[in-house]
């Protein structure tokens, strides 16, 4: 059986649903910078795991649905 990769370091939910929303802001503004950090490196040919670019748009969009669940 296949070893799951985690990248960078994503919260589990449960961590994300104690957030606050502050916490929850820096948390997507960080994953959005290295977000673009990963898509530069994949246009210079430097990045060799182009998965981590689908799991930061999934975190990012797991992160924006806490945000707006949490008015």
């Amino acid at each position: 059986m296949a070893k799951k990769t985690k990248s960078s370091n994503f919260k589990p939910l449960d961590i994300l649903r104690g957030m606050s929303r502050d916490e929850l802001m820096t948390e997507l503004e960080t994953t959005r910078k290295e977000l673009f950090i990963l898509r530069m490196k994949k246009t210079l040919g430097e990045l060799k795991q182009t998965h981590h670019i689908k799991l930061h748009k999934k975190y990012i969009a797991q992160l924006s649905t806490f945000l707006s669940s949490a008015l």
